[in-house]
């Protein structure tokens, strides 16, 4: 089953320095239809413009990936921790018992970020921040798994859920398998170009959410990036 969401069915809202697209229900946007897919809870496409962000602002018990797409993101914490995120690249917050965060965009060019967020599977755990650079070329044509919740994924990410977050770069005419299983949900979302999924065209920044397949077949109509949620 697909469940194709275009982007101009998003709720959202444009707050000058931040223009924020909701796919699951958030801040002042609800819709009873999207609160959640499986564990996860909130996927924002955000539109940062230069020199400005996210003051701080606590959170707790929710896993907090940020995917990249354009420009760069900068991460400070009461923990200690600052980085410095690029495009195509991957952040993870784990908020545990409770974390304090800000996130800016200090460049001078307008930074697009994937921001998803994550029901943990296990809670009473102490907070955690953690980034890593994963270069478009090994995601050439496959699925590659960039932040997971469990312990044979490799360099992947860690989280603390019962899910994965993977990523894909498809030339136009590539295809690319995942194996997702019945028993589990997709939420997949070009973050460029556009793909065709059992005969459905999923636009940039379109939103799929998917449920009971084997596997899952996508074939690039466009080149394009892709980001996919595997979801308990």
């Amino acid at each position: 089953m697909i469940d194709l969401r275009p982007l101009a069915s998003l709720g959202g809202a444009d707050h000058g320095w931040l223009d924020a697209k909701h796919h699951f229900s958030f801040g002042g946007y609800h819709d009873p239809a999207r609160t959640h897919w499986g564990n996860l809870r909130v996927w924002n496409d955000d539109t940062i413009a230069p020199k400005t962000g996210f003051p701080p602002h606590p959170h707790r018990d929710m896993e907090i990936i940020t995917y990249v797409r354009e420009g760069a993101i900068t991460h400070q914490d009461n923990l200690g921790n600052a980085g410095r995120t690029e495009a195509g690249d991957v952040q993870v917050m784990s908020a545990g018992t409770g974390i304090r965060h800000a996130e800016y965009n200090m460049e001078d060019v307008t930074t697009r970020i994937f921001q998803i967020w994550i029901v943990p599977t296990r809670t009473g755990d102490q907070p955690q921040w953690g980034a890593k650079p994963f270069p478009r070329g090994e995601r050439s044509g496959q699925f590659v798994t960039l932040a997971s919740g469990y312990d044979g994924d490799g360099d992947a990410l860690p989280i603390r859920t019962d899910a994965r977050v993977v990523g894909a770069t498809l030339r136009r005419g590539e295809r690319a398998d995942y194996p997702l299983g019945r028993d589990r949900k997709a939420y997949l979302v070009p973050a460029t170009g556009a793909v065709e999924i059992d005969g459905v065209r999923v636009n940039a920044r379109d939103g799929a959410a998917i449920s009971d397949v084997d596997v899952l077949s996508v074939t690039a109509l466009e080149d394009s990036e892709l980001v996919l949620v595997d979801a308990a």
